[in-house]
């Protein structure tokens, strides 16, 4: 049987549920299957939902209960040490509500007004626009392809270092090229970071779902310089589908950020929600074995989805990722130009996200997020090698 008639549990769910769940996914671009943004179709572990359902019937719905909070800070801390090695004391683990509350947190703390923020593209779009928003200098780096596999260019980070940038956006796993850096080449960052006298705003939100023989390791736990200047941003939203519960956490690892926290007096922590936190704990604490069922199902799906390229989608590319669940398919050798993101949800009722949008490395390619049923993948592709047929004729 190949992977593309497999008869898994996750293939019986339809456009149409999926629709009538309601998610941005599928309701931003009507009558297009959504492929743009990263969340997963497979609805959430039952040990997710009993908490939920559990917290809601006994009224658990004003702020955060400080002892959920101390519960999750707690939890976090063991699933890091549990899963890679990484011993941090649960006080060093700060709630915020999501990913990008934790990014404007490092910006404040470790840039000046008028700094420079270095962005390895292609980037999660975010990355290339907050910055800005807080008065700072982007400065793209783009990534190098070696042997088939991306890698940050450290060369041009030193340059960019020199040339008065103060922060590293260090994404890993790595959105949306898929990359899960080894230690070597952490080892490697740390000692650019280090010598440029630089700082880190390590987002390992994709930390859990990573794919044989590759293993995430914490950036900040390969030395001890790595910690004195990372500040590191994680959470459960992507591994078990929780984007819209407003929960992530942050792992302090030096005096400096633990002495900014205590400046902001936690306001960075702000808006942080109570059932996100609910949610996570459960996550963390009774949620691997669903997290295992998805990661074995995504590690299909990216298998299948590189065979899909290859046989329909001819002169298209696609590097199978090493964690995520996010994937480029490189168009160039097509000659399609401008906004893909548009031509595709115009002409294949497929929405993607046009490349440019995660930096000047990306324009002629698409992000495709594959955390979807494999039927619904399939037919992604047969729509998109179609509208490329009728183009070319």
């Amino acid at each position: 049987m190949s992977i593309a008639e497999s008869s898994h549990p996750f293939d019986a769910i339809t456009e149409t549920e999926l629709r009538q769940a309601g998610s941005v996914k599928w309701t931003r671009f009507p009558g297009t299957i959504g492929t743009f943004i990263a969340e997963m179709d497979f609805g959430v572990a039952p040990v997710i939902s009993e908490a939920i359902r559990a917290a809601l019937d006994a009224g658990l719905t004003g702020y955060p209960p400080q002892p959920i909070a101390e519960a999750l800070q707690a939890a976090t801390a063991r699933w890091y040490a549990d899963h890679f090695g990484w011993q941090v004391a649960a006080a060093d683990v700060r709630l915020v509500s999501d990913v990008i509350a934790a990014y404007e947190f490092a910006i404040t703390t470790y840039t000046k007004p008028g700094g420079a923020v270095i962005v390895p593209t292609p980037a999660y779009m975010p990355f290339l626009d907050v910055p800005l928003r807080h008065g700072r200098r982007v400065i793209e780096v783009p990534s190098v392809e070696v042997d088939g596999r991306w890698r940050m260019d450290l060369d041009a980070v030193a340059a960019a270092f020199a040339d008065g940038a103060e922060l590293l956006v260090l994404c890993n796993p790595h959105n949306p090229l898929g990359t899960v850096a080894t230690r070597d080449e952490l080892l490697q960052i740390a000692d650019v970071v280090s010598d440029a006298g630089g700082r880190v705003f390590s987002d390992e939100i994709h930390a859990p779902l990573v794919y044989t023989p590759a293993r995430h390791i914490p950036y900040a736990s390969v030395s001890d310089a790595a910690a004195a200047h990372t500040l590191t941003a994680t959470s459960a939203s992507k591994a078990w589908n929780l984007a819209g519960f407003k929960c992530a956490q942050l792992i302090l690892s030096n005096d400096e950020t633990r002495d900014a926290w205590e400046a902001d007096g936690g306001w960075a922590g702000h808006g942080t929600a109570t059932i996100g936190m609910i949610a996570q704990l459960a996550a963390y604490t009774g949620g691997e074995g669903w997290l295992d069922e998805v990661t074995e199902y995504l590690d299909g799906n990216r298998r299948e989805l590189a065979a899909l390229v290859a046989e329909h989608l001819p002169g298209v590319t696609v590097t199978a990722p090493e964690g995520t669940y996010i994937a480029l398919l490189d168009f160039r050798a097509t000659g399609l130009t401008g906004d893909l993101g548009e031509w595709f949800r115009d002409n294949a009722g497929v929405a993607m996200t046009d490349g440019a949008a995660c930096g000047k490395a990306a324009i002629g390619y698409t992000r495709f997020v594959f955390a979807t049923p494999r039927p619904i993948m399939r037919e992604a592709i047969l729509r998109i090698a179609k509208a490329l047929e009728a183009r070319a004729s």
